[in-house]
């Protein structure tokens, strides 16, 4: 059956027709579009009341899995909790329904948000529960603090060496703080009990519903931390009820501990795929891990190099051989330079019979892609730029973490943190993203906040993070949709045009034309997928 929807202001992300009032979807694809007249009779109308139309947004970088059991979990967010003393609170509250021994776990602490601006430690959990192990994870994942029942189950003393990678903070006389940086975080986190199968895939279907409100229609999982293959989830997902692709990236350690399988046929084209392999090569700004060419405010510190030189050509030797892309997270210009300029030695893999024999989107996905980028030498970005290899962003990290990079890099050097105008005026291949839930946001997941800090630059308290590196709605919204389906090999999506996958969104609030500072509060009145109507907001 055709339909055709009209009256319609559609942005369609092709640069070739951008805008259009009118198309013609038959068998979820889209069959024709531009004005009315163009598009030919149809067995239903549908009147969009002059509505915006956008493509379907993409977030190129979160952490499904993740994401999704957070919400099981304590929130060390405004407006809850806004001080150590309520995170000690919250964990008082919660060990009350708990038996002795079980685990409370929490997400999304950052000191600038607490009143007293400063890091948890564990005899701040202490005061919550000593008879329970809580781990409580930094907005950035990249830290976690834990109480000392936590640290007495790990063995962890003064007399604990750090980990590869990894920091275990101390105070003056030794002992630990409970602060648990990069890889030291896994000296407690692999002792959690893992939940059940079922519990993880209702988690991704409710995780799947609050995305479609946000106006997401695919989304990415961007390294699963548990001992357990993520892909299984998402296909038990996808056969209750999923409707988002999904594409997933393991981490690059899996191919020593055997938790990725890589049957070839989960590369294919599919609702739930995978992408490629990720690697971890620095930390980041707020937690002051990210290894940077200038060290952070008032210190002699210039981050964490985490990424070992045989893990790294291990990992680039598998992507070659298997025709997948590698993922690189690298925020600070050290980690940029070197891990760009490892990459730029290679030839593009993807581009070839074995790739195109999976789609065409997954032949034209970049062979490498590096994540966050802040602070890149000029010589990182023209290698970038010749080699075709993408970056992608999150602006949200600015704005919603304001406090903390204030306080690690002072306001000029904020300002010039994320050159995302000049990135795109130079020609870099861009996209823009959340990282959800690794951001100090209470919905992380939602697009919108981010999309208002790009065209913007003003934090949510605010701070100037560089306006002259703002962008306008139209070319971030092309970041969200048309390259970051691009990046993810996502088949004809990100775009609406003849051919295209009939993925879009109805807003209830045009974000084109209302003022930039409300743009984080826009609504999404309808999401299709397939030209199926999956969410409403009425």
């Amino acid at each position: 059956m055709k339909t055709l929807y009209k009256n319609a202001k559609i942005f369609t992300a092709n640069d070739e027709a951008l805008y259009a009032d009118a198309m013609v979807v038959e068998d979820g694809v889209i069959t024709a579009i531009g004005e009315e007249s163009q598009c030919g009779p149809a067995d239903e109308v549908v009147d969009l009341e002059g509505k915006r139309v956008l493509p379907g947004l993409i977030d190129a970088h979160m952490h499904g899995l993740m994401l999704a059991g957070y919400s099981q979990q304590i929130s060390a967010l405004p407006p809850k909790i806004n001080s150590i003393a309520d995170l000690s609170e919250a964990i008082k509250e919660v060990a009350a329904t708990k038996e002795p021994g079980d685990w409370i776990r929490g997400w999304g602490f950052d000191e600038g948000k607490f009143a007293e601006h400063r890091q948890p430690t564990r005899w701040d959990l202490d005061k919550g529960t000593t008879e329970h192990p809580v781990y409580i994870l930094r907005s950035c994942v990249h830290i976690a603090c834990v109480n000392s029942c936590a640290l007495d189950l790990a063995g962890i003393t003064k007399d604990t060496p750090d980990p590869e990678g990894g920091c275990i903070v101390r105070d003056e006389n030794g002992e630990p703080t409970g602060i648990l940086e990069e890889n030291a975080r896994f000296l407690v986190a692999d002792l959690i009990p893992v939940q059940t199968d079922e519990e993880t895939v209702q988690q991704v279907l409710d995780l799947g519903q609050l995305c479609l409100s946000q106006g997401l229609v695919a989304f990415t999982d961007l390294g699963w931390f548990e001992p357990s293959d993520p892909l299984n989830y998402y296909k038990q997902a996808v056969a209750k009820g999923l409707k988002q692709d999904v594409a997933v990236y393991y981490l690059g350690e899996s191919l020593r501990d055997g938790t990725a399988s890589f049957d070839i046929e989960d590369m294919n084209q599919g609702k739930a795929r995978v992408a490629g392999l990720k690697l971890i090569g620095d930390g980041t700004f707020s937690g002051h891990t990210a290894w940077v060419d200038e060290p952070f405010l008032g210190t002699d510190n210039y981050g964490i190099s985490t990424l070992s030189d045989d893990l790294l050509e291990d990992t680039i030797k598998f992507c070659k051989e298997h025709h997948c892309q590698i993922s690189i997270h690298a925020m600070g210009g050290q980690a940029i330079d070197r891990l760009v300029s490892r990459l730029a030695e290679e030839e593009n893999w993807m581009d070839d019979d074995v790739a195109r024999a999976r789609g065409e989107a997954i032949a034209n996905m970049p062979y490498a892609r590096m994540e966050h980028i802040s602070e890149p030498r000029e010589t990182s970005i023209d290698k970038a730029i010749e080699h075709g290899i993408t970056w992608v962003t999150q602006p949200i990290f600015q704005h919603s973490e304001i406090e903390s990079y204030i306080e690690n890099l002072g306001f000029e050097r904020n300002k010039k943190a994320y050159p995302v105008k000049h990135l795109l005026d130079r020609g870099v291949k861009m996209v823009l993203s959340t990282d959800a839930p690794a951001t100090s946001w209470a919905l992380p997941s939602d697009p919108w906040p981010g999309l208002k800090h790009a065209v913007t630059r003003v934090a949510y308290d605010g701070t100037d993070c560089g306006k002259d590196q703002a962008i306008d709605i139209e070319t971030a919204i092309k970041l969200y949709s048309r390259e970051a389906a691009i990046v993810c090999g996502f088949d004809r999506l990100g775009q609406l045009k003849e051919g295209y996958r009939a993925s879009f969104l109805v807003m209830e609030d045009d974000v084109l034309e209302v003022p930039a500072e409300q743009i984080g509060d826009v609504r999404v009145a309808a999401t299709y997928i397939d030209g199926e109507k999956c969410y409403s907001l009425n």
